[in-house]
């Protein structure tokens, strides 16, 4: 690829003439089909596999990531790209927690040999990773964690259970916080591995929500084995790589949410779209609705405000710093932010949100309940808000503990 030095409408021609000759055009307009490998549960079409190993590799899916683990692109020439995708209606098929998550923390913590074995697949999309952290006695209070894995010479042999582990039943690898040192203080006996889902001893047992999916899980590990070179970052020294992930994961959260994608996969309209079909228009073209107006435009101002701090956040971690703790007041915001708007969606709807099944509803109207009833989760996931609430309070804002 050509370099551009730094002029980012100068790369918008080549990524432009790039996507024309790469796009399955029988995919445009199709986000499902594009990104079926990230649902884990669907079908992904030879297209899509195509559009797939092409964005991977190219190293586009990871755009700004280093090269010869992504495409080695500016923010801006990232931002470019990711116009031009839109324009001809793509979405970048390479995703969910090894490219939002564990990569980013992989590329600073990782040994030269680890990042070889294991960057490939997630640049590529072939290669699909869970997260092993919180467990039934141990969800805000993480560090009481007691899945343990001891040192049996050349591996570890790992016993416990995590509960909430995203997308476990599609996962090849989990990212798994562990214990191997149960004298040590809690915070100072953590160490992280990489464990392979379809080891002898692993039993992953979905979870079914109120919302009629499974998108979490419980883990089950009963002696597995796991090679010490699946240890990365310090022997006992897990706590602080950990951190650093929950940073990244809720920096990705959190732009999602603003964007109305976590929890929402039957919401294509804007919130106005839904409100003008359901909710009408009065004489003078406004909704009709006074009361409602005023409360759609309010979330509608927040939502902006907030996709604009996001965007400045991203501008300010040029300095591959990476997101700080104020991640978690954009989790905070962004969960808020989400759930208000599947309410007015269904708010709008009337009797037409409060379906479930049958001939009466169409088929956007029980997506977007069952939307509605996903979002619950969106203030917890990720960290709950009053956990968020709390690193603010001592991370960024340097408030005391309570007496």
């Amino acid at each position: 690829m050509a370099d551009f030095g730094g002029d980012a409408e100068a790369f918008r021609l080549e990524a432009r003439t790039w996507l024309e000759e790469n796009f399955p055009k029988s995919l445009k307009g199709n986000f499902a089909a594009q990104m079926a490998k990230m649902t884990g549960g669907a079908t992904e079409s030879p297209e899509a596999k195509l559009w797939r190993e092409r964005m991977g590799d190219k190293g586009w899916g990871t755009p700004t990531w280093p090269k010869p683990y992504g495409g080695g692109l500016s923010r801006n020439e990232a931002r470019v790209l990711q116009e031009e995708i839109a324009k001809i209606g793509a979405r970048n098929p390479i995703g969910g927690m090894g490219v939002s998550m564990f990569g980013p923390t992989l590329l600073e913590y990782g040994t030269e040999e680890q990042k070889k074995k294991h960057m490939p697949g997630i640049v590529r999309g072939d290669v699909w990773w869970c997260q092993g952290y919180s467990e039934p006695g141990a969800g805000s209070d993480l560090a009481s964690l007691q899945t343990k894995a001891e040192d049996k010479g050349d591996h570890y042999l790992v016993n416990g259970s995590k509960i909430w582990t995203s997308g476990a039943q599609y996962a090849d690898w989990c990212y798994c916080l562990v214990r191997t040192d149960p004298k040590a203080k809690k915070h100072e006996g953590i160490s992280f591995l990489m464990l392979d889902m379809h080891s002898p001893g692993v039993e992953v047992r979905p979870i079914l929500l109120i919302n009629g999916t499974s998108p979490f899980c419980e883990t089950f590990f009963t002696d597995v084995k796991v090679p010490k070179e699946n240890q990365w970052g310090p022997l006992n020294g897990g706590w602080t790589v950990g951190k650093r992930l929950l940073q990244f994961e809720r920096d990705s959260i959190s732009a999602g949410l603003g964007a109305g994608n976590i929890g929402a996969p039957g919401a294509v309209l804007a919130v106005e779209d839904y409100a003008k079909k359901y909710v009408g228009l009065d004489d003078t073209g406004r909704l009709a609705d006074a009361d409602f107006r005023r409360r759609l435009i309010e979330h509608k101002m927040e939502n902006k405000a907030f996709q604009l701090t996001v965007r400045r956040a991203g501008e300010e971690a040029k300095s591959n710093q990476g997101p700080s703790a104020a991640s978690s007041i954009m989790k905070y915001a962004g969960a808020k932010i989400a759930q208000e708007r599947t309410e007015l969606i269904v708010e709008a709807m009337g009797v037409n949100g409060l379906g479930w099944d049958g001939e009466g509803f169409e088929k956007d109207e029980l997506a977007t309940v069952r939307s509605w009833l996903r979002a619950k989760a969106n203030s917890i996931e990720g960290g709950s808000s009053e956990i968020n609430l709390n690193v603010v309070s001592k991370r960024v804002l340097g408030l005391p503990d309570p007496k």
